[in-house]
């Protein structure tokens, strides 16, 4: 049984992950230690996690493996500016000496990394390194209950490739097919996510949640689809793209895209991220959403074409698009569908590790594990002599239950009177999403509950929706959804008859006007659109999560409640006892448990300063 930790780094969202055989012991984004959200840097604190979760030093691994291979990166780099020539030499200037003076040295940096991680001897260690779209295609096959599936990779971009259709069959990989830099479909919706004033990888999930509110019916929509596919992207039936350069700039330049020539074609500029949302910015998010869909979908096609599987593994940040994957679901091309929960980068870790693990040691599979990722459930944990540590440190006051049943039954009743409540429990979610144990809690019927945690406690755009956690076995009570989705990566849609009827004039609303029209009796988790990104909770892979929500079905009549990730704008999901309470005490959530232990905000020493601890927040 190999010992291999898997590392990301360098370029955004740095993790560790560590496997001993099929099993994966513990995995983490250094963000989470840092507090420096989506970071690069090396993940020091992360691989400090792994190796004291499974009980290991550096010497005693088997293999240290990086999940992507930067010289190859560097050959891409010199080749894309050598055919881009003369263009692009401000650009080169700047990249190739960082390039020169660090990746090219990057086995150095890593050797000095793990120097910071603890002793070690460099003559025991084995350092590999895989390639970008191997790691994320052995993320979601490996981790997979398959033994033949199709693997489907999108991203921005690895060291050439963008994505892929690979077959994997038992312990091994086969590809069959790539699109290569710089033609890529990640790296075409993060062009609009920039457009539309996000924050590129980061901002994406901010597109595709402002896309319900465009028009799919509006003369406008429509001409901006047909703009898009006439001037910017030509789709092949095979899902593979092509795209015209002369309206990007991310190839040799500083800038995603060239935004004169943007602003001529869709006839308005850049927004600023300050700027209000307008009509036609939803509309163009929906225009390229809808064109996502179109792509994926052909290259879902062509993936069951060519391998003739069953089965569907996907990976890669466009993996997260929780609006495609909703409606590849309901098109029934595969029997079985797994999508990697941590299908970014972060996740390339686990796949590193399990790619050598298959592909370089042979060592056999066991696919019987019902859920090899453990509900993403793979971070710290916090005992009770950890937190009543950190009460004493910020002179907390708080309540201790001493019956977890107690504890859920006192909970129910504070979500169901409108409180919003921290809820901090067990081992930190691998991945972009909290599935109920670093996650703020409240009532999804409360019409202005989507207002509340927006404004004062996620402190974040208004536009965004919030996700229900239902009850695995009460789902279709509420959403037409054909199967269970414990990852929070399906948008299932709610059923009619819990649907409000709306204005006739309702396209003709402005974009905060629509926002506030009551939708239905869960107007909190539901969308525009009607839809909702769904979790199932189950008591297999959750039994605490899962004791809260039947003492809300019990106190409340439903099974539901609105899970947003316990963070605000800016900041990574909480990571330690102390994280949760200084988010607590800089928003106005009204309560927090952590484990046991109950905060009540009014009830804390200094929680009329709170100014004081928004301050605190921003300087930690």
């Amino acid at each position: 049984m190999k010992k291999i930790l898997g590392i990301s780094a360098f370029y955004h969202d740095a993790a560790a992950a560590l496997i001993c055989g099929d099993e994966i012991i513990a995995a983490a984004q250094e963000e989470r230690f840092t507090r420096e959200k989506h970071t690069s840097e090396f993940p020091v604190h992360a691989i400090k996690y792994c190796l004291e979760e499974a009980g290991l030093e550096i010497d005693e691994l088997d293999a240290i493996v990086f999940y992507d291979k930067p010289l190859l990166k560097f050959e891409r780099l010199l080749q894309t500016y050598y055919s881009f020539a003369p263009r692009g030499i401000i650009s080169f200037l700047k990249a190739i000496p960082i390039w020169l003076h660090e990746k090219l040295f990057l086995k150095k940096m890593i050797y000095d990394g793990l120097k910071e991680v603890e002793k070690y001897d460099k003559k025991k260690m084995l350092l590999l390194f895989t390639e970008h779209h191997l790691s994320h295609a052995s993320s979601t096959f490996f981790a997979s209950t398959f033994t033949k599936s199709a693997i489907l990779t999108i991203d921005g971009v690895g060291e050439w490739c963008t994505a892929s259709i690979s077959l994997g069959e038992e312990n091994n990989i086969t590809f069959l097919k790539e699109m290569k830099f710089p033609h890529s479909v990640g790296l075409l919706y993060s062009a609009f996510t920039y457009f539309l004033g996000f924050k590129v990888n980061s901002g994406e999930y901010k597109l595709m949640g402002l896309a319900p509110y465009g028009n799919l019916e509006s003369s406008e929509t429509k001409k901006f689809i047909n703009s898009i596919k006439e001037n910017i992207v030509a789709i092949k039936e095979d899902g593979s793209i092509w795209l015209n350069q002369g309206y990007f700039d991310y190839a040799t330049g500083l800038k995603m895209i060239k935004e004169k020539k943007w602003d001529r074609l869709f006839g308005f500029s850049r927004r600023n991220p300050q700027d209000e949302l307008l009509q036609h910015h939803c509309n163009l998010s929906l225009a390229i959403q809808t064109i996502t869909e179109e792509i994926v979908l052909k290259m879902v096609y062509e993936a069951k074409k060519i391998t003739g599987a069953e089965n569907l593994c996907m990976a890669g940040g466009v993996a997260l698009n929780c609006i495609i994957n909703g409606k590849l679901m309901n098109k029934n091309i595969f029997k079985n569908i797994f999508i990697q929960p941590a299908s970014g980068d972060a996740g390339g870790a686990i796949g590193a590790a399990f790619a050598i693990n298959y592909l370089y040691f042979k060592e056999k599979r066991d696919v019987s594990l019902k859920d090899k990722m453990k509900g993403t459930y793979l971070g710290p944990y916090y005992s009770n002599k950890e937190i009543e540590l950190m009460n004493r440190k910020v002179k907390a006051v708080f309540k201790k239950h001493e019956s977890f049943d107690e504890l859920t039954v006192f909970t129910a009743k504070l979500i169901e009177t409108g409180n919003v409540v921290g809820w901090f429990q067990g081992r930190m979610e691998f991945g972009p999403r909290a599935l109920g144990n670093r996650s703020i809690l409240a009532n999804p019927t409360i019409q202005e509950m989507q207002k509340k945690i927006n404004n004062k406690i996620k402190y974040r755009e208004t536009f965004r929706p919030f996700a229900p956690s239902v009850l695995e076995e009460d789902v279709s009570n509420y959403f037409k959804i054909k199967t269970s989705t414990p990852f929070m990566l399906l948008v299932g849609y709610l059923n009619n008859e819990l649907r409000y009827q709306l204005p006739s004039n309702y396209n003709e609303l402005s974009l905060m006007e629509k926002l506030y029209v009551k939708r239905s009796k869960f107007q909190c988790v539901t969308h525009l659109d009607f839809s909702a990104r769904i979790q199932t909770v189950h008591k297999e892979s959750n039994p605490k999560y899962w004791k809260l929500l039947q003492a809300v079905k019990k106190q409340a009549g439903h099974g539901m409640v609105v899970n947003t990730s316990f963070n605000v704008r800016g900041e990574p999901i909480v990571c330690s006892p102390y994280d949760a309470y200084r988010c607590f005490m800089s928003t106005e959530m009204d309560y927090l448990v952590i484990e046991n232990f109950v905060y009540c905000k009014t009830e804390q020493n200094d929680w009329q300063n709170r100014k004081e601890w928004v301050i605190k927040f921003k300087e930690d």
